[in-house]
């Protein structure tokens, strides 16, 4: 049985368009119509653009139309605060070509939005990015015009999640954006991977908004163009991973290493294995790194780097530090 068949089976959701589209294409063993994909390498990883085009790329990949980026760097898992700043860059380069493409200009305002619990700390990566996020909407409304140059209107939001405010987090970010009318809503979201290697590894970008909670099977009000009415670019990493993967991944080795094997695990087989193990959580368990406290902390510096980097022309990698004493 393939993995893309095996986590299908199981309603295993795949977050990141890339592991998608290697699952399907991988599966057709061609390329995927609708779908175009551009890789680019950069001193500490590499960049993956997905674009899917038409109708029959959407409905290949199960997801809208639009623009998916996938920078995958490893260094983003360690202490490297020089790699860390270059994969700030590369994030802030994409970001910008993102609001280039919407047609954003410099100076229209943006929403900056951190979803997930902060009390969980898998789930804590969008509240621990807007601690990071520079803030200006507000010397826009009250400073004198010399003090705003080269910094764009930027309001920040963390709203919680439904358990804590038992409001849907889309409502509260179409009530903010009703309210204050910013021009772009950037969420930022902790994702769920199939891969374990990814894992605080991978940042994706995509033009298309989220559906905040998909990729741990708790799916809530998606936030998008479509519900917001203006654009939306969602920033995500994955903090965790299915257990089924693990569960998948250690049959698989099994096979590898004892391919007489093979022929007894029949993919039904390995189905009802899967499940009786999770089946005390039921058959839905996420797991995540130990030393997650220090890999969320470091991811959020970075992706608020890269951020406040591409919204605001005056921010630079070395004056980053300044702006947000």
């Amino acid at each position: 049985m393939d993995r893309l068949e095996f986590l299908q089976q199981l309603g295993v959701n795949l977050d990141l368009a890339l592991e998608a589209h290697e699952l399907l294409r991988g599966k057709a063993q061609r390329e995927l119509p609708g779908v175009r994909e551009d890789k680019e390498s950069f001193a500490h990883g590499t960049v993956t653009t997905v674009t899917i085009l038409n109708e029959v790329g959407e409905k290949l990949m199960g997801r809208a139309r639009g623009t998916y980026i996938t920078i995958e760097a490893p260094p983003l898992r360690e202490n490297n605060r020089l790699a860390h700043a270059g994969i700030s860059n590369v994030l802030a380069a994409k970001l910008n070509g993102l609001i280039d493409n919407l047609q954003i200009g410099p100076d229209a305002p943006v929403l900056v939005i951190g979803l997930g619990n902060w009390e969980a700390t898998p789930d804590a990566l969008g509240p621990r990015v807007i601690e990071h996020c520079l803030v200006t909407r507000h010397l826009h409304e009250y400073a004198p015009e010399e003090l705003q140059g080269g910094l764009r209107p930027v309001a920040a939001l963390a709203p919680g999640v439904l358990g804590l405010t038992g409001i849907e987090t889309a409502e509260i970010a179409r009530g903010v954006t009703q309210r204050i009318h910013p021009s772009l809503i950037i969420v930022v979201d902790a994702l769920a991977a199939q891969n374990l290697d990814r894992i605080s590894t991978t940042i994706q970008m995509a033009d298309t908004g989220i559906s905040p909670g998909s990729g741990v099977g708790n799916q809530r009000v998606g936030i998008t163009r479509e519900s917001m009415g203006i654009p939306v670019i969602a920033i995500g990493v994955p903090t965790v991973v299915h257990a089924a993967v693990i569960v998948f991944e250690a049959m698989q080795q099994i096979i590898n290493t004892l391919p007489q094997l093979g022929q007894q695990f029949a993919p039904q087989m390995m189905q009802d294995i899967a499940r009786g193990v999770l089946a005390p959580f039921g058959g839905d368990l996420t797991v995540t790194p130990k030393e997650i406290d220090d890999l969320i902390q470091n991811t959020a510096r970075v992706l608020a780097a890269g951020i406040n980097q591409g919204l605001h022309p005056s921010v630079t990698p070395d004056s980053f530090a300044t702006y947000l004493q």
